[in-house]
């Protein structure tokens, strides 16, 4: 155990903002996780990254052992969509983890996948092999994994330069308007609220988000999406942006009913359906579909009656 006493040139500090001056060979999410879990206290409570110093306070820290160098293999199921001698698209479930970070060190679909393949590229480092693109924790869906370092710098290269076709399906809050439309705003951090991306701010990294009305209800709008960039959280961020944060998600903004009653506070509603590129191992045009989970489908079903 490690323990602090905050002096008075500490007085206004963050928690977690005092650990990392304490504690600089730690990384800010290692410290974030212990804070989650509980392993630092305040005057012998549990105690949240946001709290403020007053000085004098006793700051208990319990270090954890390291996460692993390199990702094990769980004997887990992994839903196969396609694969060839390059690449092996997934579908990945909800709630799932695709590779190790925040605090989560096992039980992801990296652990999973380098117990089912023997050999998967490893561009990305040990944590994370084959893995060229990530979907959030709560989106279902296709995923690409490469199998060679050769297949990841090629298909890296295709998503790099928009020769990846990445198609979503999305049900979102209110009526939206117009049959299509495109969004076109910056992505970066939000610098208050550091879990979530916004949209708000001039600057940040380019993002491009087309949609298409599929079907409309009476509070909600079912909506096909197609990204040209990745960012992160952009589909949920753009289109939060416009008014309608998709059901759900109260990370931006939906409300916590949103799902009439049946699925709002379960999961939300964003699934990666369909993906279309260029296999490095067979130089064809490859599309890959994932079909809508069932929640998802019972969802719909139920806006329809």
């Amino acid at each position: 155990m490690i323990e602090f006493t905050p002096g008075p040139a500490d007085l206004g500090k963050r928690l977690d903002h005092f650990l990392q001056e304490k504690l600089p060979d730690r990384s800010r999410a290692r410290l974030q996780a212990w804070i989650k879990a509980g392993q630092v206290t305040v005057n012998h409570a549990p105690a949240k990254a946001s709290l403020t110093l007053r000085g004098g306070e006793r700051i208990q820290v319990t270090p954890s052992a390291p996460p692993p160098l390199r990702a094990a293999p769980e004997d887990l199921p992994v839903e196969i969509l396609y694969e060839d001698a390059a690449v092996v698209a997934v579908n990945k479930p909800a709630g799932l983890v695709v590779h190790a970070g925040n605090g989560v060190h096992d039980g992801t679909l990296v652990n999973r996948l380098v117990h089912h393949f023997q050999g998967l590229s490893q561009v990305a480092g040990d944590l994370r092999p084959g893995i060229i693109h990530r979907l959030d924790r709560g989106t279902s869906g296709v995923l690409l994994v490469a199998r060679t370092d050769a297949a990841h710098r090629a298909l890296a290269a295709q998503f790099a330069a928009r020769g990846v076709e990445k198609i979503y399906l999305a049900l979102v809050q209110g009526r939206v308007r117009d049959d299509t439309g495109r969004i076109e705003k910056p992505i970066a951090r939000d610098p208050v609220h550091r879990t979530r991306m916004t949209a708000r701010l001039a600057t940040g990294r380019s993002a491009l988000t087309d949609f298409r009305v599929l079907e409309r209800f009476e509070n909600f709008t079912y909506l096909e999406v197609r990204i040209g960039t990745g960012r992160t959280h952009q589909i949920r961020v753009h289109l939060a942006s416009i008014g309608h944060p998709v059901a759900g998600d109260k990370l931006y903004g939906a409300r916590p009913a949103a799902g009439g009653g049946f699925m709002g506070e379960a999961r939300i509603f964003l699934h990666a359906w369909r993906i279309s590129f260029t296999s490095p191992a067979t130089s064809q045009r490859v599309t890959v579909e994932a079909p809508l989970p069932l929640e998802l489908e019972e969802w719909l079903t139920r806006l329809r009656v």
